[in-house]
């Protein structure tokens, strides 16, 4: 299963510690040929492995009865459930792995060993001759400084106005405001709502310290429908699912008594992880913002969400933009819906300010935000089918 979910956003990393722990659970080998070997209950997975990867909005009640039909390979309820949590934190932890900016480190036998990238403050000089930054990284660094100087002024104006607008928008506006600007400034951000991309500037492809580009590996064996991928949710069409209210269906309130019942405590495991990267504190984030924590953390969760078609009606979503820089919410809707994409140069780009401890802390919020969204869609639809 966790193959299969990895293989969804080529996550080479998650693929390579997957198969080996399963070479070390026993498991059979000819399995990991693909999905033609694998035995057919499994495979069945594919259709929601897939939904649910990128677009979990169209998850029904039909899909979970297909696979609880009666027959030789047939899904209980409990198992049913288990698969989904399975599927869903292996989604969102690929999102954490390349958003971290960590990639698969091919020259050591293809072992799945972590690769730093550069992160800001890593000097190449140091990590390929053991030699001095250069006066031109100096002055580079220096830049840097009076770049974030600027970047933190203006965004505790941002975080200030806030609380002296009054005139909200809903989060329909904000992703059409996106996808606007997706059009207008693609070449340059190389996010869009489709699933092709160029790679021009700063989303070509990494280099090693050696000048070779590093690419993923072919997972094709592990996926069907490879070109199937993220869509603006503000793009459905006229007869999709419409906007999921949080009010008709929360984890609080459904979802996690659901889960409990068919898959004993992981309701209060699951409950604990959420509440946990809620209660994440830095007190640095919270001097540097000028804010409560909680307001900025909301912020991020609501517009994660709101890329995959929550909306929560307390919420004004004009918040979303005077709280994200462009920059952060590019990165932010790059990790969440294709972290494929995502390199070591968007990771610097956002938040230049902050230390690599907070951009982890965006990170967790990211993966457990994007958990809950899938979790969401994949339960509703079975209480839809128990109804």
């Amino acid at each position: 299963l966790l193959l299969q979910a990895a293989a969804r956003h080529q996550c080479r990393y998650l693929v390579n510690l997957h198969v080996l722990q399963f070479l070390r659970a026993g498991g059979d080998p000819q399995w990991l040929r693909g999905l033609e070997f694998i035995p057919p209950k499994l495979r069945n997975l594919n259709e929601i492995n897939k939904i649910l990867a990128h677009r979990p909005w169209l998850i029904t009640k039909e899909h979970i009865e297909k696979l609880l039909k009666i027959s030789e390979w047939s899904w209980s309820l409990a198992e049913l459930v288990h698969a989904v949590v399975l599927l869903a934190h292996c989604h969102a932890l690929a999102s954490f792995v390349f958003g971290c900016g960590c990639e698969q480190d091919e020259g050591l036998g293809g072992r799945g060993s972590l690769k730093p990238l550069s992160l800001g403050n890593q000097c190449f000089c140091e990590a390929t001759a053991g030699n001095s930054c250069s006066q031109e990284l100096l002055r580079i660094n220096r830049k840097r400084s009076l770049d974030s100087c600027m970047e933190l002024d203006s965004l505790r104006e941002r975080m200030q106005r806030i609380h002296v607008e009054t005139e909200g928008r809903d989060e329909m506006r904000l992703l059409q405001q996106d996808r606007e600007e997706g059009k207008g400034q693609g070449a340059e951000v190389g996010v869009q709502g489709g699933s092709s991309y160029g790679t021009p500037g700063w989303l070509s492809p990494l280099a090693d310290t050696d000048g070779e580009v590093t690419g993923a590996t072919n997972l094709a064996c592990y996926m069907q429908d490879p070109d199937f991928g993220y869509q603006d949710f503000a793009r459905r069409d006229e007869d999709q699912t419409q906007v999921f209210r949080v009010q008709d269906y929360s984890w609080e309130d459904h979802g996690f008594s659901l889960v409990n019942r068919l898959y004993s405590d992981i309701g209060h495991l699951l409950d604990e992880k959420f509440r946990m990267v809620d209660g994440l504190q830095s007190s640095a984030m919270a001097k540097r913002q000028g804010c409560e924590p909680s307001v900025f953390k909301r912020g991020i969760w609501n517009y994660i969400h709101c890329m995959f078609g929550i909306r929560y009606d307390d919420y004004d979503y004009a918040e979303v933009n005077q709280l994200l820089e462009r920059m952060l919410k590019v990165y932010i809707k790059t990790v969440t819906c294709y972290p494929e994409k995502t390199n070591s140069e968007m990771f610097d780009r956002f938040w230049k300010q902050f230390k690599h401890s907070e951009k982890v802390h965006v990170n967790l919020l990211i993966l457990e935000a994007r958990m809950q969204a899938e979790l969401l869609y994949a339960l509703q639809a079975i209480t839809q089918y128990m109804i």
